[in-house]
């Protein structure tokens, strides 16, 4: 790894690369960090720090695939800000929520769809894990057929964290790793899933809707969510990501492997760029 100190004040733009990823494929890469010291400052004015980072690498006339979470919503406010003072101009969005789609166009940015613009210059989005080939899980808040899909489909994926969300192993947190599932026999599939990862303590539960109520949580697209919990992380993401995708119901799971161009991680004393 190699580590470069730069100043905050800087005005050269952080550019993704935006070579294409082999999502089937994994192959160990070492990657750099560049750390830019700050003072110490509350959880929210790094991650809006760090989303103003990401947001130096948009340029006018973009297509833009728009996170959602709360880092994901200083990005989004940054960009209509730019918008609205005229530094950015042409832009276009793809939200990847409802809630993310109301916060843009509340903002007057132009938004449209994979349908009209299936090729998306730059996504940025949030991640709940990180791990140190950049590879993510994604999706603690319900959004992670609609990230997948739009992140899929952008040349470059900035993803935009807190320090908190390293790991060095998928799982490793502890906290939710979320699948998507048709509502039809939901609980059949919670068992399968809970059963496919029973080396590694894996405890599985059906998301709720956090209203105080017992009844699920639903997401935009009109299905349940399985949470799942490991004790131990996932050794091999890749053929975990596989078996999990060949179950009947399944619609998707939060492990985002391979698709991360960079990594913006706002900690305590400033901001690290993670790059492959």
């Amino acid at each position: 790894m190699a580590s470069l100190s730069l100043h905050l004040s800087s005005t050269t733009p952080f550019v993704p690369r935006a070579t294409p990823l082999n999502l089937r494929t994994r192959t160990e890469k070492s990657f750099s960090i560049r750390s830019q010291s700050a003072p110490v400052l509350s959880q929210d004015d790094l991650k809006k720090l760090a989303a103003d980072k990401a947001v130096e690498s948009v340029k006018s006339g973009m297509v833009l695939g728009l996170g959602t979470g709360s880092t994901a919503a200083f990005v989004v406010d940054k960009l209509g800000q730019l918008l609205s003072t005229g530094q950015l101009s042409n832009i276009i969005g793809i939200p990847t929520s409802k809630r993310t789609q109301e916060q843009a166009a509340s903002l007057n940015i132009p938004l449209t769809t994979l349908d009209l613009h299936p090729h998306i210059d730059l996504a940025i989005d949030g991640a709940d894990e990180v791990d140190p080939n950049l590879d993510l899980v994604k999706g603690r808040g319900g959004a992670l057929l609609r990230e997948k899909m739009v992140e899929a489909a952008s040349s470059s994926f900035i993803v935009v964290a807190d320090d908190s969300k390293l790991v060095s192993g998928l799982g490793g947190s502890g906290l939710a790793m979320p699948v998507e599932v048709v509502q039809f026999c939901w609980k059949y599939n919670l068992v399968r899933l809970e059963d496919l990862f029973k080396e590694l303590g894996c405890e599985a539960k059906l998301r709720l809707a956090g209203d105080g109520s017992e009844k699920p949580y639903v997401t935009d697209n009109g299905n349940y969510i399985v949470d799942l919990y490991f004790k131990n992380p996932i050794k091999d993401g890749f053929a975990a990501g596989k078996e999990i995708s060949a179950m009947e119901g399944v619609v998707e799971h939060g492990l985002f492997l391979g698709m991360a161009t960079s990594v913006i991680i706002a900690g305590k004393t400033g901001v690290e760029i993670m790059t492959k």
